[in-house]
């Protein structure tokens, strides 16, 4: 792209490509646009520029997209095991990592201990006290970071609205006392807090006035002798066509307003403001079924595809790609689950889909392949990145082979049936 809109619509891909591409990689089809990805991520950065920004790898831990932002000078955050060990294979120095660990199981602080034992730079973040001991009891006396539960929850689903969940760090009252605590036994190095995902603008002045709490706190613990105070991500991309773009330069100057000064330096971790719009789903329709309450069109993508409209009640667009100007009608989208949340939308007016018509569906990029899953044996789609003219497969189509290969693989187990 040769700018950097806030927002990319469905409107705005070539709909020509997506349909080369569907017809040559088959659907259902992950598209991802890693250009799209770093534009981005320049975007935040530059709204930022004070800030150290640590992209969230949980909204999408794709080696594409992993690679993509440490060539564009993003740090990583990791939420568990598996994506530190990614973020070092995307070639990730692991001393500019942070980990920070919720609930996290033995296997997960062994390995992260193990791995700051050779990379002192290695953060660990703690949301409870058993975390802390849990550490010591490992020997770990090394970088660590205290996660604040600031009683106050912002986003666009009651489900990722952490901040006053209790599940997610330390009461806010009880920072102080464990920060001293720590100093004895650790090399405390910072405060942490998300207080929750995709917020937008008029959800700012709350999601600011948390991040104010925070920011209050690491001055009462002493931000002079903190190395960072990282205030999480959250910040929303419009999934509704009609929903306006974040006002990212307005936002940065609410945040610092609320943030204040510090001695230490803020962070900021964008997750789904980086990925959303960067990827989306091809499917081919299958069936058009008439009945009188609704037109339901079935397509070959389903909750084991995308699982957010089932889980989170979450708005996608979807396009005709096939047929753009045709006549638009209310249908209902749905795959082949059988289960009623099998459903992309109800009654949604889209240009009328006819069998073998192949359907966008938007803002994929965020919690889209990563929540991905093997419902009804389903295997997991291929995920594509477009470079340029062409495009090449960072994450092949799986097959029935791999879906069964963990139990063909069991002792005492026949041999796979490959396909």
């Amino acid at each position: 792209m040769s700018h950097s809109p806030p927002v990319r619509r469905l409107a705005d891909w070539d709909h020509d490509r997506l349909l080369d591409l569907a017809a040559e990689y088959e659907t259902p089809l992950y598209v991802l646009d890693p250009d799209r990805v770093a534009a981005n991520y320049r975007r935040f950065d530059a709204a930022f520029p004070d800030a150290e920004v640590m992209y969230a790898a949980k909204a999408h831990t794709g080696r594409a997209v992993l690679s993509t932002l440490l060539d564009s000078g993003a740090t990583i955050e990791c939420a568990a095991r598996g994506e530190l060990k990614r973020a070092i294979e995307a070639g990730a120095d692991p001393n500019t990592l942070q980990y920070t660990a919720v609930n996290p199981p033995d296997a997960d602080l062994d390995y992260a201990v193990e791995l700051a034992g050779d990379n002192p730079g290695l953060t660990i973040t703690g949301g409870a006290e058993d975390t802390f001991d849990r550490l010591q009891a490992r020997g770990y006396d090394g970088r660590v970071a205290i996660r604040i539960n600031p009683g106050i929850g912002t986003g666009h689903h009651e489900k990722v609205a952490t901040g006053k969940d209790a599940k997610f760090g330390i009461p806010y009252e009880r920072v102080p006392e464990l920060a001293d605590d720590l100093r004895e036994c650790f090399d405390l190095v910072g405060l942490h807090a998300h207080v929750g995902s995709g917020v937008l603008t008029d959800e700012v002045e709350d999601h600011a006035r948390a991040l104010g709490k925070v920011a209050d706190l690491a001055r009462e613990v002493g931000d002079g002798d903190l190395e960072f105070v990282d205030f999480g991500g959250g910040f929303g991309v419009p999934y509704r066509e009609d929903e306006p773009p974040l006002d990212l330069q307005g936002v940065a100057e609410t945040v610092r307003g609320a943030i204040g000064d510090l001695d230490a330096t803020p962070k900021f971790e964008p997750g789904r403001y980086i990925v959303a719009d960067a990827e989306l789903i091809l499917t081919t329709v299958n069936t058009v079924k008439e009945t009188p309450e609704a037109t339901v069109v079935g397509v070959d993508a389903s909750l084991s595809t995308l699982i957010r409209p089932a889980m989170f009640d979450a708005y996608h667009p979807i396009r005709n790609v096939s047929a753009p100007g045709r006549d638009p009608e209310p249908v209902s989208v749905g795959g082949p689950c059988c289960t009623s949340a099998d459903v992309f939308a109800t009654d949604r007016p889209i240009s009328r889909p006819e069998r073998e018509d192949v359907l966008a569906i938007g803002n994929a990029g965020a919690y889209g392949y990563e929540l991905a899953n093997n419902f009804h044996s389903q295997p997991r789609p291929a995920e594509v990145a477009i470079d340029g003219d062409g495009a090449r497969v960072v994450r092949r189509r799986e097959t029935m082979a791999d879906v069964t290969r963990v139990e063909a693989d069991a002792p005492g187990a026949p041999d796979p049936e490959h396909e």
